[in-house]
């Protein structure tokens, strides 16, 4: 189940990461300003984020045997869309919002995951689970060769393809946990109930920074690298997909930790070095080796906050309610995404330097890591106790 779960989340984020290796063609295609291709690549991000909301909250109550394949399906239309209809902005603008379903699949599977496990090892297959966001590694590696290669319809069709099997794979072989429990009430109550929670606010946040940051880098990196440091297309999307593999490789390396340590000091780690690596970056040394270091050091620490983070959740929320609440926090993943790319395309068209969003960057880390010290270390505390006397 695990591996039928992950495959499906990596499929949805192979097609929800589509457009940003192509945001550099696009740009010279469409003659797009630096903004508008930022906000092309981002589009997709902001509603696979928002979606995540309704999508937990209804795999809570319908199960991931049902969600998946229906994620994996639907996300084939905006994806043939996009590959053979979209030839303006408007049009590409369009079909990224609907792409955006792809992103939602991260709401099916964690309930789902964290129902066939034990709390004592929820950390690292929810980390394992999160190898899906490698989705996006492979589309940097793939889109635009298969884009030179065959046409600019090629990667399309490869993904709506693949989609269409699995689909069809997991409605015959999925299954969820026969005891799992089903959350009552309405979509909305449940919604409302998690959006109350003060666990998820802070929960939310953290998300926002760890998974957020690995978000904005892995769509707008590939601009990045062709403005700051004049790399060609295709050089700059197999370096883009290096920054993603070693975030993917770390996720559940950062819920292994968790498991073994707890994840509060796993996830101030992991903050403390994000935000050393983003002042590095700052810097805006040559690429090699300082900045190189600087970017896996950020892909390292990025990947295992976003991994002890679900371990947290595993914690600190009540199994009927992980779907919800996971719906909250991985909004606030994506939206943590959706903002940095844009940031950055304003700075670059305003200054013509990438310094202050790196800055910026390091500050939020700063007080992420804070928060996780303070006020986080004593919640989680406080739930280690209630479950003693529990049991």
């Amino acid at each position: 189940m695990l591996v039928l779960a992950t495959t499906g989340f990596g499929l949805c984020f192979w097609a929800w990461a589509l457009l940003s290796p192509l945001g550099p063609r696009l740009r010279e295609d469409l003659g797009l300003s630096a903004f508008q291709q930022a906000l092309v690549v981002a589009v997709p991000v902001i509603v696979g984020s928002l979606g995540r909301i309704p999508v937990g909250s209804l795999t809570d109550r319908w199960g991931a045997r049902m969600m998946f394949p229906a994620v994996a399906a639907l996300t084939i239309l905006p994806v043939l869309y996009l590959g053979h209809a979209a030839d303006s902005l408007p049009e590409v603008l369009a079909g990224g919002f609907l792409l955006g379903l792809g992103g939602t699949a991260f709401a099916v599977g964690v309930p789902f995951v964290n129902a066939w496990y034990p709390a004592e090892r929820r950390g690292a297959a929810l980390g394992l689970f999160g190898i899906g966001t490698g989705g996006t590694a492979l589309s940097a590696f793939t889109t635009v060769q298969l884009a030179d290669a065959a046409g600019r319809s090629m990667p399309f069709d490869v993904v709506a393809g693949c989609l269409a099997v699995y689909a069809v794979v997991a409605r015959l072989l999925l299954r969820d946990r026969p005891d799992r429990p089903v959350a009552s009430g309405s979509m909305l109550s449940r919604t409302a109930l998690a959006l109350r929670t003060t666990d998820t606010w802070q929960l939310a946040f953290l998300y926002a920074v760890s998974f957020g940051g690995f978000v904005a880098f892995s769509v707008y990196l590939p601009t990045y690298l062709t403005t700051a440091y004049d790399l060609g297309r295709a050089d700059a999307a197999v370096r883009t997909a290096g920054f993603v593999v070693l975030a993917v490789a770390m996720r559940p390396v950062g819920g292994w930790l968790s498991d073994r340590w707890q994840p509060v000091p796993v996830l101030i780690g992991s903050y403390t070095c994000v935000c050393a690596f983003a002042l590095v970056a700052a810097a805006e040394f040559g690429l090699v080796p300082v900045g190189t270091i600087a970017f896996l050091g950020l892909a390292a620490g990025l990947g295992a906050g976003s991994g002890a983070v679900f371990a947290l959740v595993a914690r600190l929320v009540r199994p009927e309610r992980v779907g919800s609440v996971t719906g909250v926090v991985g909004a606030a993943g994506g939206l943590g995404g959706f903002f940095p790319p844009l940031v950055m395309g304003l700075i670059a068209g305003a200054v013509g330097d990438y310094t202050w969003g790196f800055v910026l960057l390091a500050a939020t880390t700063a007080t992420a890591g804070a928060l996780t010290a303070t006020v986080v270390r004593r919640r989680a505390r406080a739930e280690a106790t209630t479950d003693k006397k529990r049991t």
